[in-house]
């Protein structure tokens, strides 16, 4: 008999796990300097907030981490939860050739998972996110605790970059 597999906590990373604000103002010119922001990354500071709501989570679900960041983030994204402690799980990134809107690419990879897996909760900070999944039946945790950025929204939404 197959054990059951535990439900999973599915967690955002940019200003839900780690603060971006550091790293803004690589958005806030024109045109904005992806390379800089991406490649500032490594040096984000952990949420504490976000950081024990995942060690907790890991308690009841199997964690998760679903980003809007380019697949060619992946061994830096890695680098940095291992450093700062967090439940080793799957991690799920943006194709480097997909610019929609966070909602859109977050979206569709939860209704996959959710195909498989039970999914508790969904824990991220963007607003949009947040509403689509809700609208689409997922219990979601807004993530609260970082400074907003309009530089940071509007890269999710419009240009489909993180």
């Amino acid at each position: 008999m197959t054990e059951k597999r535990r439900p999973l906590a599915v967690f955002d990373l940019d200003n839900t796990l780690a603060d971006t604000a550091h790293r803004q103002h690589f958005l806030e010119r024109t045109p904005r300097d992806w390379k800089g922001f991406f490649s500032a990354g490594p040096a984000d500071p952990p949420l504490e907030e976000g950081v024990r709501l995942a060690l907790e989570s890991a308690e009841d679900c199997e964690v998760q981490y679903l980003t809007g960041r380019p697949v060619r983030c992946r061994r830096d994204t890695l680098d940095w939860l291992a450093e700062h402690g967090l439940p080793a799980g799957k991690l799920w990134m943006r194709p480097g050739n997909d610019y929609r809107p966070a909602r859109h690419y977050k979206l569709e990879k939860l209704q996959e998972l959710a195909r498989t897996r039970e999914i508790r909760m969904l824990v991220d900070d963007d607003v949009l996110v947040c509403d689509a999944a809700e609208q689409a039946g997922f219990r979601v945790v807004r993530a609260g605790w970082a400074q907003e950025s309009a530089a940071l929204r509007t890269a999710q939404e419009g240009e489909g970059r993180t």
